[in-house]
């Protein structure tokens, strides 16, 4: 947010002048649909979470599952990879030794088992899941998925979430993904991964600076600012096209931190058009609807409630970066944030009840949440970098955001709770900042 800060006033002057038992803690009990009995769903929103321990041996080919082959293993650690992302599962690594299926999972410590074979037939591969409860040697449910032999990545997300789904009462997040800002070619541009982190691709590649990289709704648009044309103008990629981009907004000034309505049908954005950055409501011809702020500071960051109704955004029209949330039902707007003197980049979680943003404490900042009314403020982070640009996983259990170090800046992701810090991308070269989560896209 400093960045975006420092660039808007400089923008301005150019153009204005767990083991088994371990959840015994807390569960919610909930009615399967379409069952007569009650499944009771493990509760891994708390402070202290144990992880459940599963057992993952390679995939077998149903061919010949006496003979190990390298996509066995191959499918086995990249399934292991989307279920241990949820936070609340640990692997147990002799499983992944073991080249066999009769076994006594249980004795390697394993509360659950997931055991895979498969069979690509020319261009297409088969892959049939069993999800077993290894302590009473159950089988919880099985799955037979078919997909692409050269991709089988989404084949196994598709299990993955499934797996959480059954666990927790939600899916799981595998098939979700992150743009960001990277300085990998030496110059901030805009790229794209999945959340496990292994399947990365550059969006620009105008050799210019871009910022602000914001999903749509359904997750297969990209809003983001470039300066490549002399002008901080906003364009919109389709993300199953690489070349299907389109220049959505070039008003004179900036045009940027665009934040799509949770219908897709209309988007906030901040325009300098008429001199001071303000919020606009404009449609998805980039037509302006309804001008929301006027002229009191600087009004930037808007994030959208997921009832539509609501977007928060920061303003320092009080002296000093504020988060204030603006209800659009009544044209009414309240701060909400009282608490340190800087606060910046909101963003609305997908349940709706509360608000994550970077605030500075003492030297550095750190990533807050807030409940949407104002109250109950809880730092997530707490160690001695600086933390900025939140965004929800599309359970609301995760906060993605960049840290920045002496030496580094990277894109790091944690549980709500502030326990399960991983850093993403680490591979990368340069910096990585502005972190945007998408919903879970179509499998």
């Amino acid at each position: 947010m400093q960045i975006i800060m420092k660039l808007l006033r400089a923008s301005l002057a150019a153009f204005s002048a767990i083991s088994w038992l371990f959840f015994c803690f807390s569960t919610s009990v909930v009615m399967m649909p379409g069952s007569a009995s009650a499944r009771v769903y493990l509760d891994i929103t708390q402070a202290q979470i144990q992880k459940l321990p599963f057992a993952i041996p390679p995939f077998l080919n149903s061919k010949s599952p006496g003979q190990l082959q390298q996509i066995g293993q191959d499918m086995s650690d990249y399934l292991g990879k989307a279920l241990e992302l949820h936070g609340f599962i640990a692997l147990i690594p002799q499983a992944a030794k073991i080249n066999k299926h009769e076994y006594d999972w249980h004795s390697l410590g394993a509360a659950y088992t997931v055991l895979g074979t498969y069979e690509i037939v020319q261009n297409s591969i088969v892959v049939e899941f069993r999800l077993l409860d290894a302590y009473k040697n159950f089988l919880e449910f099985s799955r037979r998925y078919q997909g692409q032999s050269a991709n089988y990545h989404p084949v196994l997300q598709k299990f993955c979430d499934e797996v959480i789904l059954h666990l927790s009462g939600e899916a799981g997040i595998s098939s979700s993904k992150i743009a960001f800002v990277s300085t990998q070619t030496g110059v901030k541009e805009i790229y794209l991964a999945n959340v496990i982190g292994d399947e990365i691709r550059q969006v620009t590649k105008n050799n210019y600076l871009a910022l602000s990289p914001r999903f749509s709704p359904d997750a297969t648009q990209l809003a983001y600012t470039s300066y490549h044309s002399g002008n901080p103008n906003l364009y919109i990629t389709d993300l199953a096209q690489d070349k299907s981009t389109v220049l959505f907004s070039r008003r004179k000034g900036l045009n940027m931190t665009p934040a799509w309505a949770p219908d897709g049908k209309t988007m906030v954005l901040t325009l300098s058009k008429d001199g001071n950055p303000d919020l606009y409501l404009v449609d998805n011809t980039s037509k302006i609807l309804k001008r929301l702020t006027n002229g009191v500071g600087i009004n930037v960051s808007p994030s959208f409630a997921p009832d539509g109704n609501r977007i928060a955004f920061v303003s320092d029209r009080s002296g000093s970066p504020q988060i204030y949330v603006l209800d659009l039902t009544t044209n009414t707007t309240r701060r909400i944030t009282f608490t340190g003197v800087y606060n910046t980049t909101p963003d609305w979680s997908p349940k709706g009840d509360l608000i994550a943003y970077s605030g500075k404490e003492g030297a550095y900042f750190q990533i807050f949440t807030v409940n949407a009314d104002g109250n109950n403020v809880k730092r997530v982070t707490d160690n001695q970098s600086d933390h900025e640009s939140p965004s929800w996983s599309p359970d609301g259990r995760q906060i993605v955001f960049s840290e920045k170090t002496a030496i580094s800046q990277k894109i790091v992701t944690i549980l709500l709770n502030g326990s399960k810090r991983h850093i993403l991308f680490d591979h990368l070269k340069g910096e990585q900042s502005m972190p945007q989560w998408s919903n879970r896209t179509p499998l």
